[in-house]
């Protein structure tokens, strides 16, 4: 993470924007840029170049059960039906941090699954999701 007056970006700092509305129960956000990478190989034993395929765009969200209800409500019965972006905001501008924006475009949940165990004082959501594309620091 960056440093923000002389100290790095901490939980606290992010704030998660989810189909336009401002996420306050969510617990954890992972995501991830992937390409395919191949070795070209010819005479000899070691490769002679590196070409590059698709990229990929892949992550989860962790959330508070009510929080994931509200997706499935928005989705009508099912977060797999919804199509949205993400802002991913480190920073508050008010208190003098310098502002990152990540963006997640055509975010899609890939499962919808519920887990409760037995001692649980909450219910935690990880919901898995591929995206079209991820545009870091816009």
């Amino acid at each position: 993470m960056a440093q923000i007056n002389d100290r790095e970006y901490e939980w606290a700092d992010l704030t998660l924007i989810l189909g336009g509305r401002d996420l306050t129960r969510f617990r954890g956000l992972k995501y991830s840029e992937k390409i395919e990478r191949e070795a070209i190989y010819a005479k000899g034993r070691n490769p002679v170049a590196i070409q590059s395929g698709n990229m990929a765009y892949e992550g989860e969200i962790k959330m508070l059960q009510s929080e994931y209800e509200a997706l499935v409500k928005a989705g009508k019965g099912s977060v797999l039906s919804l199509s949205l972006d993400a802002l991913c905001c480190y920073g508050n501008p008010a208190n003098g941090d310098a502002m990152i924006t990540d963006r997640i475009e055509s975010l899609r949940f890939t499962e919808a699954a519920k887990e409760f165990n037995q001692g649980d004082k909450f219910a935690e959501v990880t919901i898995p999701f591929i995206a079209l594309n991820i545009r870091n620091q816009i």
